[in-house]
């Protein structure tokens, strides 16, 4: 069985030394996780689709409000 007064000594030492790198990593994880949040968020509000129509040769404008679906939709 593992000695737990060795473990215990582990521990205190590393409560001793303070938060500062949980809370450093966990504030990296959140500044990337929130830019990626926004960049999937925000890709879908793109403007560049009727550039994209132009070049495969499909209409420029669209008069169907924008969706694909049809009337019987």
């Amino acid at each position: 069985m593992p000695d737990t007064a060795d473990a215990a000594a582990l521990l205190a030492e590393a409560a001793a030394q303070g938060p500062g790198s949980t809370i450093r990593i966990v504030l990296i994880v959140s500044l990337v996780g929130g830019a990626l949040l926004a960049w999937f968020l925000l890709r879908g509000y793109r403007s560049d689709d009727a550039d994209t129509a132009d070049a495969v040769g499909g209409p420029a404008s669209r008069t169907d409000g924008g969706t694909d679906r049809d009337a019987n939709a």
